[in-house]
């Protein structure tokens, strides 16, 4: 999460939309991003284990055990119930702001009906 208010990054975000459906390896994080942001956004190494390293530090996320049958150099990580809980917050702030959005009848630029 960011140090200036509740609200995870960006990349914070996907990482937890991403453990939102199960446990996960940071290569797997890394994918499932890409796939949740349709393409548009894409966590580098880098920016993924230091987001990772923030969650961790603040108990968004815990690291667990793979798969019996894993590699063990692969870390694993799962959502906390704190990680749930700010999650499921940023769902809820997001779908606001989208219905706010469409009772004000705003349309991103370029965008039909």
């Amino acid at each position: 999460m960011n140090q200036t208010s509740n609200s995870p990054t960006r990349a914070g975000f996907l990482i937890l939309f991403a453990l939102g459906s199960g446990e996960k390896h940071g290569y797997a994080l890394m994918r499932e991003a890409r796939e949740l942001s349709d393409g548009d956004f894409q966590i580098g190494p880098a920016t993924l284990y230091t987001t990772i390293q923030r969650l961790l530090e603040s108990a968004c996320i815990k690291e667990v055990n793979g798969p019996k049958n894993s590699d063990s150099r692969r870390r694993h990580y799962a959502l906390t119930g704190s990680g749930s809980d700010v999650l499921n917050l940023e769902l809820k702030r997001m779908e606001a702001m989208v219905k706010k959005s469409k009772s004000m009848r705003l349309r991103a630029a370029g965008s039909e009906s």
